[in-house]
């Protein structure tokens, strides 16, 4: 029981100690357990950089940084009622603000029109781009 207590818990799962947000407690996504210790939240600088992709939005595909890209699916999919937002591909990289506007100034270049980080483009043609960028290059 007293282990218990030194635990972190996001959506039911154990985080390790190592985890740049751990804090002690259970929370429902790391949004929360960010908020909770939000200068860790600013501190950190790994996460993942990740394509999603929603079919009521054909050809596009939003590109964007997060410190958990399947807790940040969770907080699109609250604006859909099909929850049919889904995480193509995520890379996790050690400074992920860094790594988004690299990600953002290749698709820039690759696709045919971008509004914000949502980019026209289809998702194979994404991540064959942003592969180059985080696992060959």
């Amino acid at each position: 029981k007293e282990n218990e207590k030194k635990r972190m818990y996001v959506d039911g799962k154990v985080i390790l100690k190592t985890h740049s947000l751990y804090k002690p407690g259970r929370y429902k996504g790391f949004t929360d357990a960010a908020f909770s210790s939000l200068e860790n939240y600013e501190k950190s600088t790994e996460g993942e950089v990740y394509i999603i992709y929603n079919p009521a939005f054909p050809g596009w595909v939003k590109v964007g940084m997060a410190v958990d890209s399947q807790d940040r699916l969770k907080q699109y999919q609250t604006s859909s009622p099909h929850r049919d937002y889904v995480v193509v591909k995520s890379y996790r990289v050690p400074n992920r603000r860094e790594a988004e506007a690299k990600a953002h100034g290749a698709l820039t270049v690759k696709g045919r029109g971008r509004k914000g980080e949502w980019f026209y483009m289809g998702s194979t043609v994404a991540v064959a781009e942003l592969d180059k960028l985080f696992i060959i290059g």
